[in-house]
């Protein structure tokens, strides 16, 4: 799985959480949670989602990783089997 393909589940789960959010105002080092205003909650079944679409599990210790898509990417490459 690249980068891109990545990049676009990431926002494919995001608009099922927050489907008003502007994906294009979201750089890869902005922090999900502040620039798309979601909670905690969101942003577990964010995480959640992540899970499902990509089958890589994500430890709840590793939540504080994926703060901003970058991150993300990053760590999702480093896991996908």
């Amino acid at each position: 799985m690249n980068e891109e393909q990545i990049r676009k589940t990431i926002v494919d789960v995001l608009g099922q959480i927050a489907p008003e959010a502007d994906f294009d105002e979201l750089s890869p080092d902005d922090n999900i949670q502040k620039t798309l205003d979601i909670d905690s909650f969101d942003f577990l079944n964010f995480i959640i989602g992540l899970n499902d679409k990509l089958g890589v599990d994500i430890p709840e210790s590793d939540y504080g990783q994926l703060a901003t898509p970058a991150k993300i990417i990053s760590y999702i490459s480093a896991h996908v089997e």
